[in-house]
């Protein structure tokens, strides 16, 4: 009997790490797995639970607390910044995030006896939270402490004891790996970030066109991506829009994507054509410079007096047609520009160039794929949403339009998003 109760134990420690681990790694966001985590625990092993972490050099964030009532809890009170770990590290909260740990409180003391701020904090949740027992571990990975976990009980009848503590050390060892990985992926992500923002320009001000554009990363990837917009103004005084993604999502994209810019501007400038031609002048260079990299990309120009009227003139490389949007409300898209081949396919082949006119007032909308695809869903389906949103927001301010398009209109955020949006105002 006792070497099947030693069994059934032992399947529900394992069970019990397996599904916590299993919900941490269920979720990119960290705060939010780990929050699940606690949930687990508050279930299967304590009455609640409470998750810190050192986010930098002197700054330490709870950023989960979870009770087996949630009642108990009034929304947000104890979550957020906690004072600097003392150098001295009195307390056990303090000695667990300076390297010791896990350990087992059995005799906790009223909060008056506190001798550190941290400390203190650490006996009021105690306090206000009615422990009678706790065990603090160190979430510690690559000989690095990452943050804590403690887990409390409030039944004086069945406290955690020394056996306790190897399952909630081996729990914490693995969550403590996969929090590691998720730290490394957001930091990752950022600096990706930060250098495909980097790549991106600055609109011009002009007077009689308000402009605004934004770029959203994938939430689910921390590579850099070949999703990209620019303007400017040429010599003869046109005001150039282009927005493309390059095929790909990695450090060769970027630099392709890059490059395509680059190429763009200087034959834009040199030539001052029809964008047509412009684009297949992009595409002889393309093939010659870069021969795998392939892209899609419109072309436009804005031409017309500070008073009006405005043209759109525009050429499309296998991108989504621009979506203009009057300020009654009125969508259709702009197909003149034709689909065309992506850059890279036939740098041979003509390209047509549309004409369309810009009411004084509309809006001029230019966006890559990620804006509108969703998973299992046409592209169709995607395009009358769009066009349903931005007749709902015709008359609303340039960024607000652009603010909402990105909040309202991207769910899974598997992809790269850049759009911008003109809109002519005499």
């Amino acid at each position: 009997m006792k070497e099947r109760k030693a069994d059934t134990t032992r399947m529900e420690r394992l069970a019990l790490l397996t599904e916590a681990w299993a919900a941490l790694a269920s979720t990119l966001d960290l705060s939010e797995g780990l929050r699940r985590v606690c949930r687990i625990l508050t279930r299967r092993l304590g009455d609640w639970c409470v998750v810190d972490l050192l986010r930098e050099p002197g700054r330490l964030d709870r950023v989960s607390v979870v009770h087996r009532t949630p009642e108990v809890l009034p929304p947000g009170r104890y979550e957020g910044r906690l004072p600097p770990v003392p150098e001295d590290a009195v307390g056990p909260l303090p000695r667990v995030l300076r390297g010791a740990g896990p350990l087992l409180l059995t005799d906790i003391p009223p909060p008056s006896q506190a001798v550190n701020p941290l400390h203190a904090r650490q006996l009021e949740l105690f306090h206000q939270l009615e422990a009678r027992s706790a065990i603090v571990s160190p979430l510690r990975a690559r000989r690095e402490v990452l943050g804590a976990l403690t887990v409390s009980r409030t039944d004086p009848c069945h406290p955690f004891t020394e056996e306790d503590v190897p399952l909630v050390e081996d729990l914490v060892r693995g969550l403590a790996i996969q929090v590691d990985n998720a730290r490394l992926h957001q930091e990752t992500q950022h600096i990706a970030e930060r250098f495909q923002r980097a790549l991106l320009p600055a609109l011009p001000e002009i007077g009689h066109l308000q402009m605004a554009a934004r770029y959203a990363p994938s939430r689910t990837t921390a590579q850099v991506g070949g999703d990209w917009y620019d303007c400017f103004v040429l010599p003869k005084g046109d005001t150039v829009l282009v927005i493309g993604d390059v095929t790909g999502h990695d450090l060769q994209a970027a630099v392709a994507m890059s490059a395509l810019r680059h190429m763009l501007r200087g034959i834009a400038v040199d030539r001052q054509e029809p964008p047509g031609d412009v684009l297949r002048r992009l595409d002889m260079a393309n093939h010659t410079l870069y021969q795998n990299a392939t892209a899609t990309c419109i072309y436009a120009l804005i031409k017309g007096e500070e008073q009006g009227p405005w043209w759109l003139e525009h050429a499309s490389a296998g991108h989504l047609p621009p979506l203009l949007t009057t300020r009654e409300g009125d969508t259709r898209y702009l197909e003149g520009g034709g689909g065309g081949l992506l850059l890279g396919m036939n740098p041979e082949l003509p390209r047509p160039t549309g004409r369309d006119p810009l009411p004084a007032h509309s809006t001029l909308l230019l966006f890559t794929d990620g804006l509108i695809e969703r998973h299992g869903e046409s592209l169709s389906h995607g395009q009358t949403r769009l066009r349903q949103h931005t007749a709902a927001l015709a008359r609303a301010p340039l960024d607000v339009f652009c603010d909402e398009l990105v909040g309202g209109l991207v769910t899974d955020g598997t992809d790269d998003i850049a759009l911008l949006a003109l809109r002519p105002t005499p």
